[in-house]
């Protein structure tokens, strides 16, 4: 009974730091009040304003350096993809469907902002995905992968949108993916070549200003990120 009764008495608390930070319109790396402070200002005991930090700072909201004191967090999606990660893995017996669902989130997320793209994008950001798809076709050349690559990639297609959430989610699902592929042991790329035509296809339909072009070919990128994770959750390739 106890414990029951200091869960909603810890989430309270957090939730007070919380809309304390935005009342003071505190930002990343500011300096929270002391502990004594925080007692003080929330008429709460010591105990409970650390479980609350506790908490928040798992949640990346607060960042704890012992000996100096507590700041406010970056709120970044590490949590997020921790989360993932560990469902994903979590389901034992479909390792296919876990990742798939992943997969199909960045999908949706993927084909509906190329449309965006393609009426935005800039030459200097064609010329620079097409050189991220030269440095690919050079490392599938001589045989390596080129994961980072892949994600760098990604994240620059969607620079001309100016919205800097984009990178950070679709770089906390691709972030899941790899951590699933090295938990589960998959191979690397067996077709680097195939990977860099397709990515090869989006920089050219985004050039042509080919919206329905450019979604079709993001579309057969993830028929092809699909097939394979399918593939090595069966352990084919």
């Amino acid at each position: 009974m106890r414990r029951m009764s200091e869960e909603p008495r810890t989430s309270r608390v957090q939730r007070q730091v919380v809309q304390l930070i935005l009342d003071r319109r505190l930002t990343a790396g500011a300096p929270l009040p002391t502990e004594a402070e925080l007692m003080e200002t929330l008429g709460v005991s010591r105990n409970s304003v650390r479980e609350a930090l506790k908490a928040l700072q798992a949640l990346d909201i607060v960042e704890i350096r012992h000996g100096y004191g507590t700041y406010v967090g970056q709120a970044s999606l590490t949590p997020l993809v921790d989360g993932l990660t560990f469902r994903t893995l979590a389901r034992h017996d479909d390792d296919t469907g876990a990742l798939a669902e992943i997969l199909q989130v960045r999908e949706v997320l993927e084909e509906g902002l190329i449309r965006r793209v393609a009426a935005t994008v800039t030459e200097a950001e064609l010329q620079a995905l097409e050189g991220v798809v030269t440095r690919m076709e050079s490392a599938g050349g001589t045989g390596r992968s080129f994961p980072e690559l892949d994600r760098e990639f990604h994240e620059a297609l969607y620079a001309s949108l100016g919205n800097a959430l984009v990178p950070q989610l679709l770089g906390a699902f691709w972030t899941v993916f790899r951590r699933v592929s090295g938990a589960r042991g998959w191979t690397d790329d067996p077709s680097p070549e195939i990977t860099v035509r397709r990515h090869r296809d989006i920089v050219t339909a985004l050039r042509a200003r080919d919206v329905e072009g450019a979604q079709r070919a993001m579309a057969v990128h993830f028929r092809g990120i699909e097939a394979r994770a399918a593939e090595e959750s069966r352990g084919v390739g």
